[in-house]
């Protein structure tokens, strides 16, 4: 949460600034944020078991809209549904694909007011098709705040936009939407009481008063939008509310939106089943159960209401037909035609215009959910029987054992891309490899399988895909690194299971018995599916529980000597001063594959800490930071990044961290400091009446540093003394021999005595910026001791040719001041107007302001909820060397 770097700032800067800022910002953040009973609960032994309660939650859910399929579908056979699903006619589903390009044509819309809501302003083009791959990926995969949100942060990104006002428009996104649904299911609703009242066992009266109510509210809120702009949650959060005819024309896009999405998959239904306005109404319920589900697509649960709405007015195998259809049409299309989308910007040469490389770097997660659908396509094609035509040409032309071979290994292929679908997802090479060597020989199987032309058709469509977007998958990584979170190993747990409950589906009528397993037959659909859905339950089984068992807590190995060694010579050729901190020795190192760059971090609880942006070459900080974000998580950890600078949050970002504000950094401009002028007047007398004190400035290299030593020792232990004070770590430097001997160290004498000294990070073959870390006076020393280091150190710095020289960071400085900012930045602002007796916030940038510096953001960069605040406490406490530290000095 702050610089922890008290020992850049002048001890008589302030007589009451404590030796270090994180400690009490932390216990300060704490206390306000954090109770106490709260900062205790990672450590309470169900807190681990958390992602697996929700993934539990999850799947109970699942077994129970399994079990509500099972009771709507008791009396339907497999063939009625493939029938159903054969015999729609053409015109139905021209019908359908239109209706359906309307929705998608109407839900740029929601994306069109939520930019004018934000007050950012897009080209149409651009607003089309982030919008479109937005939808197609959201509609797929689900969470659709969250994948839409990230595909929009990224498009409107490269279009300019401010991240702040892109999370508006998401937000205002999810509100219209809500809105929209609502007041939508409730006119539908109006209309279609009678019809909802028999499912419902209530009184159509009831449910037209409700609908009613719920449309006067909508009404008051549009109001409430004409009269008033801004509105307060619970008394404390205040709440933008859009202009009145913006609110208007979104519940009219909503509403053409919502018709034209129930419309696609009225057109399947059978004729005569239900009116379209009361049709409108189940299926706005449909979706509002199947989005509270956060079942991807809501699927099942939006099947299961459908179908209990409908079910005593046609035939269910027909209305599962064109459910089958409708997600066809309405999800796995469009997924496909997005994806055909960002392969043009791949191949085509303008793709390295802003918005076409934001379009291609969209690609890996496309590829991900398109081989995650075409792994379950896989696994109910191996549990569902072949046609009859099919059977009768197998039993010419293919012999037996390929059959069989062809069946297992489908379903095998299946379940491994479900599993390389979360590689894809992290753009790794061997994912990339497994992948396409999977779709290829399961689309040259589909055809001795059972002649499964549409599933060929997918997976040589999904092969080409691959082939296009190779070079996003640059990362060189093993697929048996990878560590699969409690959620992803639930949700294979759940495809195998709903698996199941299709080959029961589908071979009801036939009498299990143990001689099924031993059935080699052409005919023998039934035990050929047991044999291949065994072989993927087992396989699922073994890769589950080895995931579960290989994991550890995992530790943090200091750097040896040899690698210390390998990061200063990384550490001389790259910009950064504060990467000398490295140097320390107390921090574990990270190194590329080409060893040309690094990252320093440490672990504290399950807190994986990085200090600062990787060290050295830049091209190679992405596949550093994902390899750092893997070993945390292969280790249930968190990763978490501790003052980021602005120019990297991109790649922070892109792997899926939130921005945090820390304070600013305060820094000098070399080439323009000179002790002359009016606004160094201040520093100018100071340095004068320093050296009429007879203070003198000098520099030692490390090689002249070991006869210093014993000296600059007891002036530490003095300087510790004198403010109770203790040493600190990670992001600090302290006094340990080894450590000082290391770099240059800058000393302070008066008549031939040390009364201060510091220890220099100035990386010397770009010399782009030069810094301080170890700063320490003798409790006698003249008062403007270290305003004259300060100016003399400036000096010199720019007489080598340096660029900058920084001052260390003012904590909680430069908040946003907007009353609508974000709360951490308002705890921030609070902080630092409030927080005096904790830290002397104001103090620190009044003292640095002198040397008229320029600012720059300092940031934490973590995952979202309660992760800022526990990794902030863990920050402090390896700073402070414990929990001990973290309260004292």
């Amino acid at each position: 949460m702050t610089e922890p770097s008290s020992e850049r700032v002048p001890p008589d800067a302030s007589t009451a600034v404590p030796a270090e800022p994180a400690v009490a910002v932390a216990a300060e953040a704490a206390a306000l944020l954090l109770p106490r009973s709260l900062a205790s609960w990672r450590r309470l032994p169900w807190s681990a078991a958390r992602p697996w309660l929700i993934g539990a939650g999850v799947l109970i859910l699942g077994v129970l809209v399994i079990d509500a399929l099972h009771h709507v579908l008791r009396d339907v056979h497999y063939d009625d549904i493939v029938t159903a699903v054969r015999d729609t006619p053409p015109t139905r589903l021209v019908l359908a694909l239109l209706a359906t390009l309307a929705s998608y044509v109407a839900l740029m819309g929601y994306d069109a007011s939520g930019l004018r809501y934000a007050g950012a302003t897009v080209k149409r083009s651009t607003v089309a098709l982030t919008s479109f791959i937005a939808y197609a990926l959201g509609n797929s995969v689900g969470l659709g705040v969250l994948t839409g949100g990230t595909v929009r942060m990224r498009m409107y990104a490269a279009a300019g936009v401010d991240a702040s006002r892109v999370a508006q428009a998401v937000a205002f996104n999810a509100g219209a939407f809500g809105l929209g649904m609502t007041a939508f299911g409730a006119l539908g609703l109006l209309w279609g009481a009678p019809r909802v009242a028999e499912l419902t066992h209530m009184s159509a009266g009831v449910l037209q008063l409700v609908a009613v109510l719920v449309l006067a509210g909508v009404a008051a809120f549009i109001v409430l939008c004409l009269r008033r702009r801004t509105v307060m949650i619970a008394g404390r959060w205040p709440l933008r509310l859009p202009p009145a005819g913006l609110a208007v024309r979104q519940l009219l896009i909503s509403a053409a939106d919502l018709s034209a999405a129930a419309a696609a998959l009225w057109c399947l239904l059978p004729a005569g089943v239900v009116d379209l306005p009361t049709f409108v109404a189940f299926y706005a319920i449909a979706m509002a159960l199947g989005v509270l589900s956060h079942v991807p697509g809501g699927v099942g649960v939006f099947e299961a209401v459908i179908l209990l709405a409908c079910g005593g007015h046609a035939p269910i195998g027909q209305l599962a037909g064109a459910l089958v259809l409708y997600r066809a049409i309405y999800f796995l299309l469009p997924l496909v035609l997005a994806a055909l989308l960002l392969a043009s910007f791949e191949l085509r040469s303008g793709s390295a215009a802003p918005i076409g490389r934001a379009a291609v770097r969209l690609f890996p997660g496309l590829l991900a959910a398109l081989t995650l659908v075409a792994g379950v396509m896989l696994l109910i094609s191996g549990v569902t029987p072949a046609t009859g035509e099919a059977e009768q040409f197998l039993r010419r032309h293919v012999p037996l054992f390929l059959v069989e071979l062809s069946h297992l290994i489908g379903s095998v292929a299946g379940l491994a891309m479900l599993f390389l679908a979360r590689g894809l997802l992290h753009r790794l090479d061997a994912a990339w490899w497994g992948s396409l060597g999977l779709t290829v020989v399961a689309a040259v199987l589909a055809l001795p399988k059972g002649i499964a032309l549409s599933e060929m058709l997918v997976l040589c469509t999904l092969a080409f895909l691959l082939l296009v977007s190779r070079k996003q998958f640059d990362r060189r990584s093993s697929l048996f690194t990878q560590s699969f979170e409690p959620g992803w190993l639930i949700a294979v747990a759940s495809v195998i299971g709903a698996c199941t409950w299709i080959m029961f589906l589908a071979y009801r009528q036939v009498a299990y018995a143990n001689q099924l397993w031993w059935q080699f037959t052409f005919d023998g659909d039934a035990p050929r599916s047991m044999r291949a859905l065994m072989a993927v339950a087992m396989m699922g089984l073994g890769l589950s529980l080895w995931q579960l068992l290989r994991q550890s807590a995992g530790v943090s190995v200091r750097a040896s000597e040899a690698d210390l060694a390998r990061a200063a010579e990384i550490i001389r050729k790259q910009p950064a001063a504060d990467a000398c901190l490295a140097l320390m020795g107390d921090k574990a190192l990270l190194f590329s594959p080409s060893g040309n760059a690094f990252i320093m971090y440490a672990k504290r609880g399950r807190s994986w800490v990085s200090l600062s942006d990787p060290v050295g070459a830049q091209k190679e900080w992405p596949e550093l930071i994902w390899r750092f974000i893997e070993l945390a998580d292969a280790h249930g950890g968190r990763a978490a990044f501790y003052k980021a600078r602005p120019n990297a949050l991109p790649l922070y970002i892109d792997a899926g961290l939130r921005a945090y504000k820390l304070g600013e950094e305060a820094y000098v401009t070399l080439p323009d400091f000179s002790l002359q002028g009016s606004r160094r007047a201040n520093l100018r007398h100071g340095v004068s009446r320093a050296e009429r004190e007879g203070l003198q400035f000098e520099i030692v290299e490390p090689d002249e540093m070991a006869p210093f030593l014993p000296e600059l020792r007891r002036i530490s232990e003095a300087w510790l003394a004198k403010h109770h004070a203790r040493e600190k770590g990670f992001s600090l430097g302290a006094f340990d021999e080894a450590y000082v001997q290391r770099q240059p160290v800058a000393l302070v004498r008066r008549a031939s005595r040390i009364v201060a000294f510091a220890t220099l990070m100035c990386p010397e073959v770009q010399r782009i910026e030069a810094s301080i870390d170890l700063m320490r006076q003798t409790p006698d020393a003249p008062p403007g001791t270290m305003d004259f280091m300060f100016a003399q150190l400036m000096l010199h710095f720019k007489a080598l040719g340096y660029q900058r020289f920084g001052l260390g960071m003012a904590p909680m400085s430069g908040m946003v001041t907007h009353q609508l900012a974000p709360r951490w930045q308002r705890f921030g602002r609070m902080m630092f107007a409030y927080g005096g007796r904790f830290y002397n916030f104001r103090g620190l940038r009044s003292f640095k302001d002198k040397f008229d510096p320029d600012w720059e953001a300092r940031y934490l960069m973590t995952p979202g909820g309660l992760a800022p605040m526990l990794t902030l406490a863990d920050v402090a406490a390896l700073v402070g060397g414990g929990w001990k530290g973290m309260i004292t000095k």
